[in-house]
């Protein structure tokens, strides 16, 4: 939201200072997002007159002139700019003025062996504009001496702040200037709302035959004369970004942005028929004031005629009844839109425009009679005419409730004593209807704060107009003795697992939790619980399943630039039902491209499972989690390749799940190569048990050296390796330290259904060194045990 000082002045009686108004507003929580004072930056630069302007004696390009900038004395200035002559106006800047465009601080200077104490400037100079062939040519009648600035209106500070969506009564400036009133910055000015009396009987009648609009006045005027609003009128809407286009469509603008209320104008010697408001069929069009041509699905708030649908109501008008310099009578426009079907409409046709910015969010209910009577009090002073009466249909929404306030739940809630007087005299200047009830303060809350709901609320705008500066600083209280962790265990888990990710080299990305419904599908099915009532696009309809998405999204949006070895990693929640406990905290991760690029070595080779399971037990490990205990299962969801994937589980609970994914996805989402991705469930991680504190037990090293035997076992070709190595490691806890996977090996010389999986067994003694037979004894016990495990037998 955009103004001006002047603008916010005009409905604010205050000589508070720019930085004081500013500094209110974002204590009111209208935040200031920037403020262009171009009179502020402009101060220095004077209209100056050049008295002479001869040619230089060193350069045939350049000028030697004497300026007179009203300061009582002619000053000398070499000028390079083409149009530089004696007679003209310009702009002049003194030595020790900021140049805008540069930064730089201009001084004294020689040129060609001429003193030049000053500057004629440049449009570009300036950043007015990108001119710079000639200095800026004036009229003839610029004071001289004057401020440039002030002169050509530019002195006028333009405020732009942020508006929370409920606050769209502040998405008009005069909604601004009440706050800053009940902050004590001033007076609020009345506006004149008094009835413009009809001269004619309403020529054209409305019928409202859709629920979204409870009321619509509609109003004719005739023999206005459409043409250039006045300067002061332009010059506010260029001020804050919007092009003057005509005096009736200025004027629709101002009250959008003054009142935050939207209106329209019908060219009536366009329309057919009367107005009537009804639902839009599939398939009806109309071409829109922007130019563009737009078709409606079933069911939106339609503006019809007899020739058909003229207007999309609450979100733009269409150009078959748009005005232009030959319009003569008007129809003004002025309803009550549900914000619901407003916003509905604008999303189903792609528009955004400041009326559905406002509509979507609630215009006041009770604004659509009085702002009648003020925009046709305009539209006379500017465009002549002669208005008729009003026709009304339906009838003002119900917004009065009744909320009460006890005054001692100020500084229950919000920590600070305010008194009772000072309550009301601050929802009083919001507007709020106050009186005193046994003790409590009943409150009816005005028609244009729809946010105000309950006590809560209404404590809330007593916080904040008296000032949240006010409310103490309290420490919270601590326990005697030893401070508490201020993380809890899961929180430092969260913690460890972000940083060994990335310590792996894979980057964090934060994704949307809103997906889009296809792609979710391809994630399991998705049950009704997640599918959004509202969602802010068609393209974020589901919350997700899986975290994956996001991800491989970005993977794909990466590749599309030239970068397709990534990878990302991203800790967040996934959603499996609409119920309580019906999202995991999830860290996923995924790698694309090559794990090893092309090198000189030619040991490049591209992403696999087992770079997904290697990320998966580092983080779980980082977590806490018992990483000897876990157990290997290929039972990994659909979206995983079938043949290289698994799941990392601690007895029957899945702890991760990791593996390359399934071709069919990626192709879905449009992603080329292969993709290894994890999903590590960190609240399904049990706590360590530690004895004695969190310290990590004492590190004890065996003296002795540790002993490998490699054993190669025949099994069947279904049977997982990790089942062959847990047996193996089972043989003989105290001894057997590791056991690794160094061959499989299933071809011509097996039988059919058979593999040979080759382990290395490490032995490591702890108080003497092992004798032969006692190596063997190991041996025949790992022997038995993959034996009985698996079925295996020893290779020959």
């Amino acid at each position: 939201m955009k103004f001006t000082l002047s603008w916010l002045k005009a409905h604010l009686d205050t000589d508070a200072s720019l930085d004081t108004i500013t500094d209110t507003l974002t204590a009111l929580g209208l935040e200031v997002e920037g403020v262009e004072d171009r009179g502020r930056e402009l101060a220095a630069f004077r209209i100056a007159h050049v008295v002479s302007a001869e040619k230089h004696p060193n350069a045939d390009k350049l000028k030697l002139c004497m300026v007179d900038a009203g300061t009582g004395e002619l000053v000398q200035v070499v000028c390079g700019a083409p149009n530089a002559r004696t007679g003209m106006k310009s702009v002049f800047a003194l030595p020790g003025t900021v140049i805008p465009v540069t930064g730089e601080t201009l001084k004294v200077g020689a040129i060609r062996g001429v003193e030049s104490r000053g500057m004629l400037c440049s449009e570009r100079e300036l950043k007015l504009s990108e001119e710079h062939e000639g200095i800026i040519d004036l009229p003839a009648d610029a004071p001289v001496g004057a401020s440039f600035a002030d002169w050509r209106g530019l002195s006028d500070p333009v405020i732009e702040i942020a508006l929370t969506p409920d606050r769209v009564d502040c998405a008009g400036v005069r909604g601004v200037a009440r706050d800053l009133a009940a902050a004590g910055l001033g007076t609020l000015k009345p506006v004149d709302t008094s009835p413009v009396p009809g001269r004619f009987p309403a020529p054209v009648t409305v019928r409202l035959e859709h629920p979204g609009c409870p009321q619509f006045a509609a109003r004719v005027i005739r023999g206005v004369r459409n043409g250039p609003s006045p300067k002061w009128l332009q010059d506010a809407l260029t001020a804050v970004g919007l092009r003057p286009i005509s005096a009736l469509v200025d004027i629709t603008n101002f009250f959008s942005l003054d009142r935050c209320r939207p209106l329209h104008v019908f060219d009536a010697g366009k329309l057919t028929g009367n107005i009537v408001l009804r639902p839009t069929a599939a398939g009806d069009g109309f071409k829109a004031l922007n130019d563009k041509d737009y078709t409606t699905p079933a069911g939106l708030v339609g503006i019809y005629d007899d020739s058909g649908l003229i207007s999309l109501a609450g979100v733009m008008g269409g150009e078959s009844t748009g005005v232009t310099e030959g319009t003569t009578d008007v129809v003004l426009e002025v309803a009550t839109f549900d914000p619901v079907r407003i916003a509905e409409a604008g999303r189903a046709l792609g528009i955004d425009s400041d009326a559905r910015y406002r509509f979507e969010r609630g215009v006041d209910p009770a604004s659509v009679l009085p702002a009648v009577e003020a925009a046709t009090r305009m539209i006379l002073e500017l465009c002549g005419g002669e208005p008729g009466e009003t026709f009304v249909a339906g009838a003002e929404p119900q917004w009065r409730r009744a909320l009460h306030l006890r005054p001692h739940r100020v500084a229950h809630l919000g920590g600070v004593d305010v008194p009772e007087s000072e309550q009301v005299r601050i929802l009083t200047a919001l507007g709020v209807e106050v009186r005193q009830d046994d003790g409590r303060l009943a409150c009816v809350p005005p028609s244009w704060r729809a946010d105000i709901h309950g006590e809560a609320d209404l404590v809330e705008e007593v916080l904040r107009v008296h000032g949240f500066h006010h409310i103490p600083a309290t420490p919270l209280p601590r326990e005697p003795g030893t401070p508490k962790p201020a993380l809890s265990p899961a929180q430092r888990r969260t913690a460890f697992a972000r940083r060994t990710l990335a310590a792996r080299g894979l980057m964090e990305a934060v994704t949307w939790s809103f997906v889009p419904p296809t792609q979710a599908g391809l994630f399991g099915q998705v049950p009704d619980e997640l599918k959004l009532l509202n969602p802010i696009s068609a393209d974020l309809a589901v919350m997700r399943p899986s975290a994956l998405i996001g991800l491989i999204a970005a993977v794909g949006r990466n590749a599309a630039r030239g970068f397709p070895d990534v990878g990302l990693f991203e800790i967040g929640p996934a959603f499996r039902d609409g119920g309580e406990k019906g999202q995991d905290l999830i860290a996923a991760g995924v790698r694309a491209g090559a794990a090893v690029p092309r090198n000189w070595a030619k040991g490049e080779r591209a992403v696999d499972a087992f770079d997904a399971k290697a990320d998966a037990l580092a983080m779980l490990e980082a977590a806490g989690a018992p990483t000897a205990n876990l157990q290997v299962t290929r039972d990994a969801p659909d979206w995983y390749h079938p043949g290289r994937s698994g799941c990392l589980r601690l007895g029957p609970t899945v702890l991760a799940r990791f593996g390359e994914l399934h071709p069919a996805v990626l192709e879905a989402m449009e992603v080329e190569g292969r993709v290894a991705a994890f999903e590590v469930f960190l609240e399904a991680i049990p706590q360590p048990k530690r004895k004695g504190g969190t310290a990590k037990p004492l590190l004890k090293l065996s003296p002795f050296q540790p002993i490998a035997r490699d054993f190669a076992f025949v099994v069947a070709a279904d049977v997982e390796a990790d089942r062959l190595v847990r047996a193996a490691k089972g043989a003989d806890k105290e001894l057997i330290t590791a056991v690794d996977v160094f061959d499989v090996y299933q071809g011509e010389r097996m039988e059919p259904g058979r593999k040979s999986v080759a382990i290395t067994v490490t032995l490591q003694p702890t108080e003497r060194t092992l004798t032969d037979p006692e190596i063997e004894a190991v041996g025949t016990k790992v022997i038995a045990a993959v034996a009985k495990a698996t079925g295996a037998t020893l290779r020959a």
